[in-house]
């Protein structure tokens, strides 16, 4: 394999590890390379897709190299994120927000244990529309990403805080998780309407 190739594995690989990233050294095992090898690989590939201007680009945090989007084009991925409203989110996201707002903060893994699926896409949507986000790094090998809910969600569903969430049995059998996902949703959007029909009023 040229170099060429092993540049195009790479950037397979960051992609398929999502947020969580990937270090040096594992992308050495996966290539059967050097280490030092491996790291030169992936600055060159950063810099190929700096000077082409691609809408991707190789950041380096928390040890890891993670596949993300250009700061620049921040402004189109809000105006697309701008209704975080739930006719736009799949069944895989509500659940993983449902997730989320249960179990905060979270990582990846502790979420796809509990789906029984991979969760990248559905964490990238909720990222992206500002329903989650970020809160810390877990005292862990890799330092994964703990994920937690934001005010916008908050904001959207009407909340005062974590503590007005519906009581569920969300958890006590993950073969109901769907079910269980959409009585949820049901329970907060009758918060919502509560809540928008209040401040009708008090406008009034």
């Amino acid at each position: 394999m040229d170099f060429g190739q092993m540049k195009s594995v790479i950037e397979g690989l960051l992609f398929v590890a999502g947020d969580e990233g990937l270090d040096a050294k594992q992308l050495a095992e996966v290539l059967e390379q050097d280490v030092a090898f491996v790291t030169e690989l992936v600055l060159d590939l950063q810099a190929d897709m700096k000077r082409e201007g691609r809408g991707l680009q190789i950041a380096q945090l928390a040890g890891t190299f993670q596949l993300t989007t250009v700061p620049e084009h921040a402004p189109y991925f809000e105006r697309l994120a701008f209704s975080p409203s739930r006719s736009s989110l799949s069944q895989a996201a509500l659940e993983t927000l449902a997730i989320v707002a249960y179990r905060q903060p979270i990582t990846r893994v502790e979420i796809e244990e509990i789906r029984g699926v991979k969760a990248d896409r559905a964490l990238q949507t909720l990222v992206a529309k500002d329903l989650i986000q970020e809160v810390d790094r877990a005292d862990a090998p890799g330092r994964p990403i703990l994920y937690g809910t934001t005010k916008p969600f908050l904001d959207y569903f009407g909340l005062a805080g974590l503590s007005d969430l519906p009581e569920t049995a969300l958890f006590e059998n993950d073969d109901n998780l769907e079910e269980e996902t959409r009585l949820l949703f049901e329970k907060l959007e009758g918060k919502q309407m509560t809540f928008d029909e209040m401040s009708e009023d008090d406008q009034l």
